[in-house]
């Protein structure tokens, strides 16, 4: 059973900024792995113990899913795929840097912070109206 969500259009035109912003920003970090491959994040995932096969997943994370968001299809299951991804980016590479501070003020892990808590936000508000699989779709 669908359930219909109800917004309006100035609602549905906030997520929309939203799910491209978030898509735009994290596939051009895709677009490097995709031109520059993935060895280093292979040795940052064999580090931990985990088989070098899964830096592949960064893929995933970086290219598959921010397209999904981007179009508004199984919007709700990307943005979570992305949140993840983000927080296997920090454990893999930023920890060092988790209670840091730069020269400027800011917390060192704030572009990491903001895209997870960006794709949380679309994994809750959905795509809304202006997207492939529109509002009432089953995960969007």
């Amino acid at each position: 059973m669908h359930r219909h969500q109800t917004g309006s259009v100035s609602e549905d035109f906030g997520k929309l900024i939203l799910r491209v912003t978030l898509a735009l920003l994290i596939l051009l970090h895709g677009v490097a792995k995709i031109m520059n491959g993935v060895s280093g994040i292979e040795g940052m995932v064999t580090k931990i113990g985990l088989p070098p096969v899964f830096a592949y997943m960064v893929y995933v994370g970086e290219v598959i899913a921010p397209l999904l968001v981007l179009v508004g299809l199984m919007t709700r299951p990307a943005a979570l795929i992305i949140a993840v991804n983000m927080v296997f980016a920090v454990v893999l590479a930023h920890m060092q840097d988790l209670f840091s501070i730069t020269k400027t003020g800011g917390w060192a892990l704030e572009l990491q912070a903001m895209f997870l808590v960006a794709a949380l936000a679309v994994a809750f508000l959905g795509a809304g109206r202006y997207s492939i699989g529109g509002q009432s779709g089953r995960w969007n």
